[in-house]
């Protein structure tokens, strides 16, 4: 048996010199996907890995810690195990897991069949930007949601002779609202954890927002006219989209997210069984493809942890958090609005930096808490602003995944399509107008959330 104590990990003072490894990491990303980019191959700023590229990062926060080797490592996998980390690692299985389940089912297209049997054809744009919104808050997945719907948009666009551009611009704007909001979504999953708040609180905090921008693109895209084109609805059966929405009522009304996941594989199979014959060998094989789909992330969300704890105990995240809330402090002098504002511009920066959101909100997540907590603001507000402001700039980057994929799909530039992403712009200066008009707010509510959680 190990009677060792444990060793503490000591906390050196603020140093700007810890972030070094932090800037590998987003040179290492940011350099590989521009060149590619230059070069012309597709996806380039998914060419290099991202658990490869924080790799030689680790090595550099290992090599600069003042602490002797073996408490390093240590400090290193006490941050891999936190349990924050561990807990958002199993969520994301699950997630995976659940989106693979339903859409192998015909899920995917149950939900777009409904949405075109309710949408009339001269509201061929509003009602394509609802349907994404509604797939992707279903199934958590912006890529995975452009993925279905593309095919269906095109030849939409094509009969009813829309701009095309336009066409794309609206599908990313729906993906993007309902990434920033479904509950398995992995920027949802990050954004709480790192945050410590409920999934329900976020949600509600995030509806406030992304509702009023949500409202002001239809009216935007009502503007528009196409025609009364009939557009052919692929067969799907009805009920295959209950699953999507009880998952949706569960997680609103509070019950646990293990338990809600849970809950949605095991109807999303028992109602592919009863419709179309799901066998249950297909189910057990895509719980495991839906364990792979989650790989990267899961994986880069450890070695996040283990090199957070590593800037963490150099002093790196304080002389973080110390520059934005300086920085901050001098656009607002309300405490509130001031963290506020500088969890949203620090997590689009890092999201400029990346071209991912998750990743995004795994690597300001941690400061991000800090200056929520000096500045008083609610856990489920900053992680409010956290997940609105990755999903805003990911929307609208020309090198995100989003606008490439809609790009290759439509035969489009990917530039075509992010100028085309009228609902991030709009949540984005929503979601600002919101910081200014509520600062007279916030104490109160503050203490109102003080009080729940003492509760």
């Amino acid at each position: 048996m190990n009677n060792q104590p444990k060793r503490e990990v000591m906390t050196e003072p603020a140093s700007a010199r810890a972030l070094l490894p932090l800037a590998l990491f987003l040179l290492l990303f940011l350099g590989t996907g521009i060149y590619f980019q230059v070069t012309g191959v597709d996806y380039a700023f998914y060419q290099l890995p991202s658990p490869v590229a924080i790799l030689p990062a680790i090595a550099l926060g290992v090599l600069l810690s003042k602490q002797p080797f073996e408490a390093r490592i240590d400090t290193f996998v006490s941050g891999v195990g936190e349990r924050n980390i561990v807990t958002m690692c199993l969520i994301y299985l699950l997630a995976g897991a659940f989106s693979t389940v339903a859409a192998a089912t015909g899920g995917v297209d149950a939900m777009v069949a409904l949405g075109l049997n309710i949408i009339p054809a001269s509201f061929l744009l509003p009602g394509l930007f609802l349907i994404a919104a509604v797939v992707s808050t279903a199934m958590g997945t912006s890529m995975g949601t452009l993925a279905a719907l593309a095919p269906v948009a095109l030849g939409l666009g094509q009969a009813a002779n829309i701009d095309l551009a336009l066409l794309a611009g609206v599908l990313v704007s729906g993906a993007m609202f309902g990434d920033n909001l479904s509950i398995i979504s992995d920027t949802t999953i990050a954004a709480t954890r790192t945050q410590g708040c409920a999934m329900r609180d976020k949600f509600k905090a995030n509806l406030k927002i992304a509702v009023p921008a949500a409202i002001l693109t239809l009216v935007w895209l009502i503007s528009y006219d196409t025609g009364a084109t009939i557009p052919e609805i692929p067969e799907a059966n009805a009920w295959l989209s209950v699953p999507y929405f009880a998952i949706i009522l569960l997680a609103v009304l509070g019950m646990n997210v293990f338990v809600v996941l849970s809950l949605g594989i095991v109807l999303a199979a028992a109602f592919g069984m009863v419709a179309v014959g799901y066998q249950w060998v297909a189910f057990s094989n895509d719980i495991y493809k839906g364990f792979e789909s989650m790989q990267e992330i899961f994986l880069l969300s450890l070695l996040i942890g283990g090199l957070s704890a590593l800037i963490r105990q150099q002093g790196g995240l304080a002389f973080l958090a110390k520059t934005v809330a300086s920085v901050t402090r001098r656009i607002s002098k309300h405490k509130q609005q001031s963290a506020a504002f500088g969890i949203s511009g620090l997590t689009a920066l890092t999201n400029v930096c990346v071209a991912n959101n998750t990743v995004t909100i795994l690597l300001s997540g941690e400061v991000s808490k800090k200056l929520a907590e000096e500045g008083d603001l609610a856990p489920r507000q900053s992680a409010s602003l956290l997940d609105i402001f990755a999903c805003v700039v990911q929307g609208v980057l020309p090198y995100g995944a989003q606008a490439l994929l809609m790009g290759a799909s439509f035969g489009l530039s990917p530039l075509d399509v992010s100028i085309h992403t009228g609902y991030c712009f709009i949540l984005a200066a929503v979601a600002v107008a919101m910081i200014i008009w509520r600062k007279p707010l916030e104490s109160r509510q503050n203490t109102v959330d003080a009080a729940t959680e003492t509760a």
